[in-house]
């Protein structure tokens, strides 16, 4: 029997090693488009603060992840096709690969916006250890920072790039930082916390164009305000990277659509991570990726095993002011109860029976994080 897994990214890598736990045996080859080098994503957006160079983010290269894991990787090669009927991924150098069970952790991709101007296309987005390259190269002169973007992601990069001494622009529609996930209070508080390191906000606004303008760069924004960067920064967002499922005619939604085993549409065909809707939750953070590959990894080495979430609050790395959240389920009904003094916000979100439903805290409140996450209910039981 044979385990294809595409993408080498912490779902792929996370799944290996799984699975090895339980078998030491069975045929498992991954497939990547880049290196496969392994390191934890989320430092990213924190390794310049950290002082780390983009190589000393890596735990460990393909060679070594290939030897740790009995597994054979195929590096910098694409997977063109899928097919289910004889149960082979067609690649790009017109090798077939056949497999008993296969599994799409292609993970998501930057959300590009259609900027205007002769320097549209010449925005950076950081998505993995590549881009990031790049990303550090680009900055090493650069003292001007244009961060398009104030969610979690583009607050993250501009605490690391102010903390670094540089004069970091942030811009957005938003009425305040990470508002999809944060309450006004705590937006504010951390908006207020990067702003006296040098961050400058402009929210309630967008970027319509992106020109050239000596060395650097010209963003126009639509009220005719113009800002001046060396490097420009796009962190709108992330997708679910679907092309390769939806070629192969696997149902999809936000994610790949899966169900708690995390089998997709077509027997033998299962998706983790980034990429996944399970159960109609699309979870791109580190957690439900563990869970889901602890799970998966017991699934594939034959004892079926549904995934199930715990609460799994998600830690924003700001520095600045640091902040911790647990949002409540979209459908859950109740309020935000808001508290703040001189520690940061502590917000908590109960049904109107008065049970904990979700929180968010900020500042010096992020202490209470584990004695207030054994009071939420569990993301999926």
């Amino acid at each position: 029997m044979a385990i294809v897994i595409i993408g080498t990214g912490m779902a792929g890598y996370t799944l290996a090693r799984e699975i090895r736990k339980h078998d030491l045996d069975v045929e498992l080859k991954l497939v990547t488009a880049d290196d496969g080098e392994a390191y934890p994503k989320p430092q990213l957006s924190n390794a310049l603060l950290q002082g780390k160079q983009p190589d000393q983010i890596i735990t460990a290269d393909a060679a070594g992840m290939a030897e740790r894991l009995h597994a054979q990787i195929l590096t910098r090669t694409r997977v063109l096709s899928i097919d289910t009927t004889e149960q082979r991924v067609v690649l790009d150098n017109g090798d077939p690969v056949p497999y008993h069970r296969l599994v799409l952790a292609t993970g998501a991709r930057p959300i590009r916006l259609p900027f205007q101007g002769d320097a549209a296309d010449q925005a950076l987005s950081v998505n993995d250890l590549d881009e990031y390259r790049q990303f550090r190269a680009k900055i090493e002169q650069a003292r001007r920072i244009a961060i398009i973007g104030p969610g979690l992601i583009g607050c993250e990069f501009a605490n690391d790039l102010a903390g670094s001494g540089r004069k970091v622009e942030v811009i957005g529609p938003d009425p305040y930082p990470i508002s999809t996930l944060l309450p006004r209070a705590a937006g504010e508080a951390l908006k207020s916390a990067l702003q006296a390191i040098g961050v400058s906000w402009h929210l309630g606004i967008v970027a319509e164009a992106i020109d050239q303008s000596g060395s650097g760069y010209r963003l126009t924004l639509a009220n005719g305000e113009s800002i001046e960067a060396d490097v420009v920064l796009s962190a709108i967002g992330l997708k679910p990277d679907l092309v390769l499922a939806q070629a192969t005619g696997l149902e999809t939604n936000r994610g790949i659509v899966t169900d708690r085993l995390l089998q997709t549409s077509q027997p033998n065909i299962y998706a983790l991570g980034d990429c996944a809707e399970v159960a109609g939750l699309n979870l791109p953070y580190v957690m439900p990726l563990m869970n889901a590959g602890r799970a998966l990894g017991r699934t594939l080495t034959g004892t079926p095993t549904p995934v199930t979430y715990p609460a799994m609050p998600v830690a924003i790395k700001t520095p600045a002011h640091p902040i911790v959240v647990s949002p409540p389920a979209r459908e859950a009904k109740g309020e935000w109860q808001v508290g703040q003094d001189e520690g940061g916000v502590r917000a908590l979100f109960r049904s109107p029976g008065g049970d904990l439903l979700g929180f968010t805290l900020t500042g010096a409140h992020v202490e209470e994080k584990g004695q207030l996450s054994r009071q939420l209910p569990p993301v999926l039981a």
